[in-house]
């Protein structure tokens, strides 16, 4: 019985140990990608995206169905086209954010070229009531870290990722800035509603699917779809201010533009559907300003009202 114990723990430490080596490789591995220029990395990522395109992997697969989803106006070509450049794109991100998280906060900002609507931010900030900054999962979302942090010190909810290196190396990035970092639990999110009543500033990506727990039904792109609520319901119960920022990629690839959206004041209803379907409209027209950039390989619509999930109908695993 005793042997027994004992070789039970001695496998547990083995494979806690492999996991740990695997978690400092993976770790090393990020930061030699981070050394790499961008530009270098940018022609990795295409290459990246021709083959995903060509085998018709996944992610081109998904970002297929969700595109004429979304497009359904847009005629066969011009479909294909804007899927071939969404799969570029996500490739481009990915490999982005690697050598962003790899870099000081200054490289993100040297990449900055234009700042459109600056004043909504600023002006968000100075009235004191507190800010929401809504951030689809939309261009190179990352560099918006380094930015943000020249006006304020956001809190944001940060859920650890489950590859340990990975874990590792966005956290060392997250720790450059002035944000504070919380779980995403109860716990950080009353401690996010502290810090909007506080006049604070925190930062959420609402277009993820939630749990039903979370999430209510809203059109988005035509689909009605389990939607996030966690934003409406801070909105209207602190009255803050709720701004968009999106940053696009320029077409030469070396260069960023920020973009503050003004978002409208039915955000703040305490009407939660309301609220939701505003929220949903307001993220879709800023998608509309480079829809290539959005990342369409997630499984929006995997839960659509009637428990329909689009992706399972049409074999896509």
């Amino acid at each position: 019985m005793e042997q027994a114990r004992s070789g039970s723990q001695q496998n547990s430490c083995f494979i806690c140990a492999l996991y740990f080596e695997i978690g400092c490789l993976m770790y090393l591995m990020l930061k030699i990608i981070s050394v790499f220029t961008l530009r270098l990395l940018q022609a990795i990522a295409m290459m990246a995206a021709g083959l995903i395109y060509y085998f018709n992997l996944s992610i081109k697969r998904i970002t297929a169905i969700n595109i004429k989803l979304a497009y359904p106006k847009l005629s066969s070509a011009e479909q294909e086209q804007l899927i071939k450049k969404s799969v570029q794109s996500q490739c481009l991100s990915y490999l982005e954010f690697i050598k962003c998280w790899g870099m000081p906060p200054n490289y993100s900002l040297n990449l900055l070229k234009n700042v459109y609507g600056e004043t909504v931010l600023t002006d968000a900030l100075a009235n004191k009531k507190g800010v929401i900054v809504v951030v689809p999962h939309f261009g190179c979302w990352e560099l918006l870290n380094a930015w943000l942090n020249i006006y304020t010190q956001p809190m944001i909810m940060y859920k650890p990722s489950k590859t340990k290196g990975m874990n590792r190396y966005i956290l060392d990035a997250r720790q450059k800035f002035n944000a504070t970092l919380v779980p995403t639990d109860k716990v950080g999110i009353r401690q996010i509603f502290k810090h909007l009543k506080q006049g604070g500033l925190t930062v959420v990506l609402p277009d993820h699917l939630p749990k039903p727990s979370g999430g209510i039904y809203s059109q988005f792109f035509q689909q009605n779809t389990l939607s996030a609520t966690l934003v409406s319901k801070m909105a209207a119960q602190t009255q803050c201010n709720v701004i968009g920022l999106s940053c696009i990629r320029n077409s030469e690839l070396s260069s960023f533009d920020v973009h503050c959206t003004e978002l409208p004041q039915t955000i703040l209803s305490k009407d939660l559907q309301q609220s939701v379907d505003s929220l949903n409209l307001t993220m879709q027209e800023m998608v509309n300003l480079a829809p290539e950039q959005y990342i369409w390989s997630y499984k929006r619509f995997r839960n659509c009202y009637g428990n329909i999930n689009i992706y399972r109908k049409q074999s896509i695993t």
